[in-house]
């Protein structure tokens, strides 16, 4: 499909942040916009499935909050266990004091993303793909636009860019914005580095507190992490996969493998994936009738998937290439899953942009050599709130890592397990549950 000539805002990546990017700037009257992707629809991987209170707030001042409402699953709360006892659960209804959306929602990421598109495309924008950008550079003519290459030879003229293009971000890399861990590089290893993440059915309904839906739940266990969404069978269409129908309620889990196990294979296959839950997930699920008197195993794998993760956050998130050009999403911050605040804050950043360049565009109608002060002030406040998160999740990941060998011969115990006691002591008030919910939700963060 031929891409037009010239744009006011070209958003490179329709994923989670460029489709709310797009949705934010049509609500904000800004129509004169395209959004391409590089990939061809329904080619996309499925990795987020939170969207916490605030995220669910800003989507819904930009009037995209309710298709998803409609959609996803509203999770009641978070529960973190070891694979057989309880250690605590955090609902999230105490928050109704602070917000009209006491709940997470949970939904797979092609799912939201589909779900966006579709309101997008009812606002009359529709995502141009596959649309591979290979170049950038400033207008001959005219020093305040972008002149944006594609791989098939198009070319558009932009005055404004958003690269919510992910990680890997192309428009960073011509931009030549640098991209690191804001601490230094990790030295001592992320216990979270490699991830495994899988949609899959078992042969038989597992029965334990963890299979619920509606709860998001995290197993910590020695030198692993496991965490499990039941998502019943709402999502079935759109999480199917090469033809073939799913029947079975469907489970999202993740695993953290120890990078002393070597890296996990490619896609990984079902054998690995129940490898995986016998290890390190809840023993509700394990295959082991020795430690599991209902034992299970995995029946359809639908889709399985391998990732590195670290902590890494763009030098600026704002900059000027002729057009002005920002960032957003991953390409702005990535970090750890822990909590689930990588999409949220993507989103959060995206709706929040289309309103400053709203502004920015009205303020230069009126005056048409205006400074960048609205465009700089804001990129100052998200990336100051990105490396708040970034503390945040690395805060969570080092709660979450303590080992659970003995401290010292003389103290039967280990770092894990007192912290593991703590947590189930103080659970028991509401006052901490509301205090991790809040902080979960981004209320305070937004």
């Amino acid at each position: 499909m031929s891409l037009p000539e010239s744009t006011t805002v070209l958003i490179v990546g329709a994923g989670p942040a460029g489709l709310t990017a797009a949705l934010s700037l049509a609500h904000h009257a800004c129509r004169d916009l395209v959004i391409v992707d590089a990939v061809v629809e329904g080619q996309n991987t499925s990795r987020a499935i939170t969207m916490h209170a605030a995220t669910v707030e800003a989507l819904d001042s930009i009037n995209a909050a309710d298709g998803l409402l409609s959609r996803a699953i509203k999770g009641k709360g978070i529960r973190v266990t070891t694979r057989s006892s309880d250690i605590i659960e955090a609902r999230f209804a105490p928050l109704k004091e602070h917000t009209v959306h006491p709940y997470a929602l949970l939904s797979p990421q092609n799912v939201t993303e589909l779900v966006l598109g579709q309101k997008l495309q009812s606002l009359g924008v529709q995502v141009q793909r596959p649309h591979k950008v290979v170049g950038m550079k400033q207008n001959e003519k005219d020093p305040r636009i972008t002149d944006v290459s594609f791989e098939d030879g198009q070319v558009i003229r932009a005055r404004y860019i958003i690269g919510a293009d992910g990680a890997r971000s192309t428009i960073r890399s011509i931009a030549g914005i640098g991209f690191s861990d804001p601490d230094g590089p990790n030295l001592a290893g992320d216990p979270m580095g490699q991830m495994v993440t899988a949609d899959l059915t078992f042969d038989r309904e597992p029965v334990g507190v963890q299979t619920i839906e509606g709860h998001l739940n995290a197993i910590v266990s020695s030198n692993g992490f496991f965490f499990l969404t039941p998502f019943g069978t709402g999502f079935n269409a759109e999480l199917a996969r090469d033809g073939k129908p799913v029947t079975k309620a469907i489970f999202r889990v993740g695993c953290a493998v120890p990078l002393k196990n070597g890296e996990p294979p490619h896609a990984p296959p079902r054998e690995y994936i129940q490898n995986l839950i016998d290890a390190y997930g809840p023993v509700c699920l394990s295959s082991d009738p020795s430690i599991n008197p209902t034992p299970v195993k995995v029946d359809q794998l639908i889709w399985s998937t391998r990732f590195r993760t670290h902590a890494a956050i763009a030098d600026r998130t704002f900059t000027r290439l002729g057009a002005a050009i920002f960032l957003v999403g991953d390409a702005a911050h990535i970090h750890s899953p822990a909590g689930g605040q990588g999409m949220n804050l993507a989103m959060r950043d995206a709706i929040f942009l289309g309103e400053a360049i709203t502004k920015h565009i009205q303020a230069s109608a009126e005056h048409p050599d205006v400074d960048d002060t609205i465009l700089e002030e804001f990129a100052e406040a998200r990336h100051a709130r990105a490396l708040e998160i970034i503390k945040y999740t690395k805060t969570l990941l080092r709660i979450a890592g303590l080992p659970y060998d003995t401290y010292a011969w003389w103290m039967p115990c280990s770092k894990a397990s007192i912290r593991d006691l703590v947590l189930n002591i103080l659970g028991r008030f509401e006052f901490v549950q509301s205090k991790i919910a809040w902080g979960l939700s981004g209320l305070g963060r937004r």
